[in-house]
């Protein structure tokens, strides 16, 4: 019994060896379309022996490329599949799957820095020796704050003079018009000749114009005086180099640097091709490198490129209250640029037509056309793409082995 169950084993080996030697192909390389394919058979009995003749009986054996223009080395696998089919009458199965045009949120990444939207030195408008320094570099000070003091010397005593000055003016003024006064009525009376007023009158106007003058002196006193205290321009954060008590500041000298930390601009470039969908007001969301987070949107886009890149400068404003965002930090910002019409498709159906075009294959009335794409968005969902009709039915099965024009068999993928 054992031996029969070991020669029933062997025999169905052999059958399956010789169906295998009887379908079988060899390819080899480097010979060519028309020469690389032959059957097992042939490549163990060249010339021909009792396992061709028992294959060419069985009724088996397959002649590769017998059909008439097959061999030709010219064609593409697709193009000799095509003639296969052709001239066997059958047509090749693929499978399709609709697809439909969808609005694709067209959102832009741009590469820039932080930047403080003012920056302002708390300068001097006089000159003289620093009294006092009220404020350390890194302190929040808000508009109005004092942030150093200057020697008075004899700013005071000049402001004292002047107010005297003014009330002598006031005094004076007040004589011209009483003098004034009663020449008008002595005038009136006939007391006075006409010609007085004249006298008068220019008394009169030389008074006011002295106390005029010694009002803007004494301003002038005063002003000279509150400017021995300098004050913040603007709220934000003091910065160095801070001044030294003793230092001499002359005009135009600053005391201190303040950075207004909010709200904060982000700076960054837009290449040309998007250039045309950057609106002012459009939002966006920033990223700097540390990790902080913020929302504003575009308040500058430039009108002339950058010589160098070729892009726009562009600056969107976000808010920074609590401070956390600092001046010159390297940033992301995602702007938001609204919907724009889009098929999203599997990258695995993207093909290449004879002249290295990158599309995609339909079926269309029962034929293969070949539709070439624009590449909007890769992402994880697939690839967003436009040059497609609103609906159409793509190949997603088969698509390498069919060719433009090519009639086949649609079946719809599950």
């Amino acid at each position: 019994m054992k031996a029969l169950k070991s020669y029933g084993i062997a025999v169905i080996i052999i059958l399956i060896v010789g169906a295998w030697f009887s379908t079988g192909i060899v390819l080899q390389g480097g010979k060519g379309p028309a020469d690389s394919e032959f059957t097992v058979v042939s490549a163990i009995e060249s010339e021909g022996g009792p396992i061709t003749d028992i294959v060419d009986a069985s009724g088996y054996a397959i002649h590769a490329h017998e059909q008439e223009g097959v061999n030709d080395p010219a064609l593409s696998i697709a193009e000799r599949n095509k003639l296969i089919a052709a001239n066997s009458g059958a047509l090749r199965v693929v499978r399709v799957k609709s697809f439909n045009l969808q609005p694709m949120k067209l959102e832009v990444t741009l590469r820039g820095h932080t930047e403080a939207k003012a920056s302002l030195a708390a300068t001097v408008e006089t000159s003289d020796i620093v009294a006092s320094v009220a404020v350390r570099e890194g302190q929040s000070v808000e508009e109005g704050d004092l942030i150093c003091t200057l020697e008075g010397g004899t700013r005071q005593a000049s402001v004292n003079q002047s107010g005297a000055a003014v009330k002598q003016a006031e005094a004076a003024l007040l004589k011209a018009q009483t003098d004034y006064n009663t020449n008008k009525a002595l005038r009136q009376k006939g007391l006075a000749s006409e010609n007085s007023r004249d006298i008068f009158s220019a008394n009169l106007r030389a008074a006011e114009s002295g106390l005029e003058a010694a009002q803007v002196g004494l301003k002038n006193r005063v002003d000279e005086l509150e400017n021995t205290e300098i004050r913040a321009g603007l709220s934000g954060v003091v910065q160095g180099p801070i001044v030294e008590v003793g230092t001499l500041l002359n005009f135009g000298g600053s005391c201190a640097k303040i950075i207004q930390l909010d709200p904060m601009v982000f700076v960054g470039a837009v290449p040309q091709l998007r250039i045309s969908l950057v609106k002012l007001g459009v939002p966006a969301k920033i990223r700097t490198i540390n990790g902080q987070n913020s929302e504003g949107v575009v308040t500058f886009v430039s009108v002339s490129s950058d010589p160098a890149t070729r892009t726009f400068a562009i600056e969107i404003e976000f808010p920074n209250a609590d401070g956390l965002i600092f001046d010159g930090l390297t940033a992301e910002a995602l702007v938001d640029m609204g919907n724009v019409p889009a098929h999203l498709l599997p990258q695995s159906i993207l093909t290449l037509d004879a002249d290295g075009v990158l599309g995609v294959k339909a079926v269309q009335d029962q034929k293969v056309v070949f539709y070439p794409l624009d590449i909007l968005a890769d992402t994880r969902q697939g690839v967003w793409v436009a040059g497609l009709p609103l609906s159409v039915d793509l190949i997603v099965r088969g698509q390498e082995y069919v060719s433009k024009g090519q009639a086949v068999q649609a079946r719809f993928a599950q």
